[in-house]
């Protein structure tokens, strides 16, 4: 996708000197734009296929692990509502219980978090691989 739209610009330039006639010249415009708009279909496409293989899969943990991943998200985000709160009327205890959770998340050893998103990066590409061979659906 990337590609296609770096040669856009470049290509209709060449279109413009090489086809003397209007008329032919905006149908091969009108052409590649239409060649753009299909890739991106076809590419969103596959990326909504694979979200809903793993929605509809029978395997309880593949079917959750995207959502039950974006519900951690959640709550993070959410979280900052009560803190919110307590820094209005508390500031120190806000800032005592932020101070916390860094020290928390920052003394998890560096090998955990490259775990995870190894982990995390291979189940996805392992699922698209086996999907791409026809042994998963």
């Amino acid at each position: 996708m990337p590609i296609l739209n770096a040669l856009i610009g470049p290509v209709a330039n060449i279109i413009d000197k090489v086809i003397p006639d209007p008329d032919a010249r905006d149908r091969a415009k009108l052409e590649l734009l239409k060649q753009e708009t299909d890739q991106a279909l076809r590419l969103a496409e596959s990326q909504l296929s694979a979200i809903v293989s793993e929605a509809e899969s029978s395997d309880r943990w593949t079917s959750r692990a995207r959502p039950g991943f974006l519900y951690v998200m959640y709550i993070m985000i959410l979280f900052a509502i009560p803190m919110g709160v307590i820094g209005a009327f508390r500031p120190d205890t806000a800032k005592a219980i932020a101070l916390g959770m860094n020290s928390y998340l920052n003394g998890l050893p560096e090998s955990l978090y490259a775990l995870f998103g190894t982990g995390y990066l291979g189940y996805t590409a392992a699922r698209q691989w086996g999907k791409v061979k026809g042994v998963e659906k």
